[in-house]
């Protein structure tokens, strides 16, 4: 599986990886270009991780990062089929979905 850049055990135990098809995805967004510690960072160690409405095998993984000038959450989104999860996409974003 050389497709894989590298692979983490979320906060509950579980593997998260990441393709190298889906890092290409995320580096469309330009302030995420050399962000890939603080991905890892933020599935390890989320300040928030929150289940999707829509589908219950989506979960959002939040981290806050204060030396961002802007936007300083970063939401992992991570899809999990039989017991595994891969990362879909990863952005900063100004705050964490559902709250005010």
């Amino acid at each position: 599986m050389n497709n894989i850049l590298f692979e983490v055990a979320e906060k509950s135990g579980r593997i998260i990886y990441l393709t190298k098809e889906r890092w290409s995805h995320i580096q469309k967004h330009p302030e995420m270009s050399n962000q890939l510690e603080r991905i890892k960072e933020t599935l390890i160690s989320p300040l928030i991780m929150r289940e999707v409405e829509f589908d219950k095998d989506i979960r959002y993984y939040y981290s806050y990062f204060k030396d961002r000038p802007y936007a300083k959450y970063m939401l992992v989104l991570v899809k999990y089929l039989n017991g595994k999860g891969f990362i879909i996409t990863a952005f900063y974003t100004n705050r964490i979905k559902g709250q005010k």
